[in-house]
Order: C-alpha cells, then structure tokens, then sequence
C-alpha cells in the first residue's frame, strides 16, 4: 500500500453530510488516502459520490460500525490513521418510532470504533486523531429570550435520537479521559444544502411544493432553528479535525434562526419563483399538523469560540443557500426521484448484498 500522509476513515461518507466531507477531503488532500464506510442504509446513496468515485486517493467500505471485528480488520488493512465520525440514525420522528436502532447505531457504534481506535493507535495517541460529530440537540431546548448554545451549556436531550447522541458524545469524552485517546467534538445545527435525504424539512418541502402536495407543518410552525449550510459544515469540520485542540469540543451554527413557518414561506416564495409559478401559488399547500412529541421549542448556536480560535464563520446567510439548494434540487430531479423511489437501495443490496 503506497504511504499516505494520513488514512482517514470517514464514516457515514455516503449520507448528506458525510458526502460533502468525502468530497473535500478528497480533493484538498490529494496526499491523503480517504476511507469511505458506510452502512448504506436508507439515507446513504454512493450516486453523492459520483464525481470522486475513481480518484486515486479515495475507497469505499461497504461496513456496520456496529461489527466491531469487522471495525478492527478494516483498522488494520488500511492502516486508519484518524477518525471522522459521522455514521449515526439522525431523524428525530423515526428515533420516537425506533429508539432500539437509535441506540444501537448511535451508542454501540460509536463504542465500537472507539474501541478499535484505542486497540490500534495504543502505541501513540497523540499521533491520531478521532474526531466525532455530534449535534445541537443534546443541549435539549431555548426559550425566545436570545441565549444561545455554548460549549459549556450542559446536556438536556428531550428526544431518543438526542440522547443516543449525548451518549456517544460522553463515550468519547470518557475514552479521552480515561485512556488519553485524542479525541475532538463538534456540535452543529441543522444543516441543509445538495444531497438530503428527502425525509428532512427543506428536501421534503421543495418536492412537495414540485408536486403539489401538502406541506405538513408541526404546531404552529413556531419553532426556531438555526439553519447552516452544509458545504459550510464541512469547511468547518476540516479547520477543526486540523486545528482543534485534543479533547476540546466546537460548536458550528449559521448565526441564521428562522422560525419553521417563516422558512417554509421563503422556500415556497423561491421554488414558485424558480418554477415560473405565480407568487404565492403553493402557500395553500401549508397545512399544520399535530405536533410533534418531544418538539424542542429554540435551538441556537453561538460559533464565538470556533470563529475566535479557528478563524471560521459561515459564507452563507440563508436566502442565498436556500436559493442555491432548490435550484439544485430541482436540476437533479432524476436524483430526487430515484432516492424517493428507493431504487437505488435495490441497486445496492444487488452490488453489495444487505
């Protein structure tokens, strides 16, 4: 195996975010070997990957981070030099419907490749680096009064897929702690762009607005999040996994809070305009639903530290990103009809096997 400078394993590379990573990674560090492993669940479709599929510094392991074994092998024949960890069950409505998967992926895997990292890299921690990406959730829910999440704010998960993230998260603040593993973690917002899988809110929306179908709106549509821009996550994640202290934890957010029914509007305004359709043509689609149980009510991130100490903020305020998101959903309409139809999960078992 030729020497690389790194051999980063990458998990979740096939998912929304986890693409956009592989994708950067990939193609700045042409000295680097990237690892994609990934599940290919539901959410995760190599047609992400298409651009970067035959470049010489990139494989891709079709794997469970739950098989530890299996964690241990592919450690060992491709000599993992670091960690980025983004393999995790993330959609809160199908954590309440499922908290067993939840926990299973989220808590056991993470444990999992916690373990093999300590087994592998005992020789020298400090030379490694395992780098797990965790989500503003765990910190559980703000009022309207103008606070914001920091590193400090203490846990307070409210659904099962927030607290099979605040589990993971202590699990590798423990292995820190307890063997001297040099690990890192990040807390981000919600993040939108290219690539979502179409169960989350802006993807959703944009194909139902496409279609004419209804817009189902939790409550009141009053809760607020802070909406960051995924290529930008991944400009994040790379200044951190390179510059973050070892042990520390970065909380990356948009500054950019919309009110859910606010969002909605500004999302049916730009694809009514991008589809030539008449300026309020599809807010009739709105339609509030019961909400949601557990439905945090505020989450808000403050990216003081990462700004101050790292030297990254956002590139985007929402009305640009948004803009730039729908045009690309609806210029990859054979993209979005594909994963909406499930095919390319045929494809894989095919190609792959379950």
């Amino acid at each position: 195996m030729k020497k690389n400078a790194k051999n980063i394993l990458i998990t979740g590379g096939a998912g929304f975010i986890g693409n956009h990573v592989v994708r950067l990674f990939v193609n700045q560090y042409p000295d680097y070997r990237i690892i994609n492993l990934d599940k290919l669940t539901y959410a995760g479709n190599l047609a992400n990957l298409k651009d970067i599929e035959n470049a010489p510094n990139y494989r891709f392991v079709k794997a469970d981070i739950c098989d530890f074994e299996q964690m241990l092998q592919i450690f060992k024949t491709y000599e993992v030099t670091d960690v980025i960890h983004l393999a995790a069950e993330s959609h809160v409505d199908r954590s309440i419907k499922d908290p067993f998967t939840f926990a299973q992926t989220n808590v056991m895997g993470t444990l999992s490749l916690l373990q093999a990292a300590k087994e592998m890299w005992k020789e020298d921690y400090a030379a490694h680096r395992f780098y797990h990406i965790s989500t503003d959730e765990v910190y559980g829910a703000l009022e309207f009064d103008g606070s914001m999440f920091t590193e400090t704010t203490s846990y307070d998960p409210h659904s099962p897929y927030s607290a099979s993230k605040a589990s993971s998260d202590h699990f590798v603040r423990a292995f820190h702690d307890t063997y001297g593993l040099n690990v890192i973690i990040s807390n981000c917002s919600n993040n939108y762009g290219p690539y979502q899988f179409p169960e989350k809110l802006i993807p959703l929306f944009i194909n139902n607005i496409r279609h004419e179908k209804p817009l189902p709106v939790y409550g009141k549509g009053e809760n607020v999040r802070d909406w960051l821009y995924v290529v930008d996550h991944a400009r994040a994640i790379d200044v951190i996994f390179h510059r973050g202290k070892p042990g520390d934890t970065y909380n990356i957010g948009g500054f950019n809070e919309w009110k859910n029914i606010d969002l909605i509007k500004v999302m049916i305004k730009t694809v009514d305009k991008l589809l030539g359709n008449p300026e309020g043509h599809s807010l009739g689609l709105i339609t509030y639903v019961t909400d949601r149980a557990g439905h945090d009510l505020r989450y808000a991130i403050d990216s003081t530290k990462l700004k101050n100490e790292l030297g990254w903020e956002p590139s985007l305020q929402f009305e640009e990103g948004i803009e730039k998101t729908v045009k690309w959903y609806l210029e990859n309409q054979e993209w979005m009809d594909n994963v909406t139809s499930g095919e390319y999960e045929k494809y894989y078992e095919n190609m792959y096997g379950k």
